[in-house]
């Protein structure tokens, strides 16, 4: 089994962070965000490479885990 509860928890943290980018974007674009512009974007800013950043550390943690 390649998935252990770390990288699950990588998964989660990865996806929860791509809905937060689609969903700033999805505001910006509408004009008036519920949080203000300026927090939005910096919503957005974050969470494009945090999305990243746990795909791949769940990704590596997985391979670790297949010997």
């Amino acid at each position: 089994m390649y998935l252990t509860p770390k990288s699950g928890l990588f998964l989660g943290g990865s996806c929860v962070s791509a809905i937060a980018a689609v969903g700033s974007i999805f505001e910006l674009s509408y004009g008036q965000p519920d949080l203000g512009v300026q927090v939005t974007a910096i919503i957005l800013a974050l969470s494009i490479p945090l999305t990243g950043f746990f795909f791949f550390a769940a990704v590596k943690d997985a391979r670790a885990n297949m010997k």
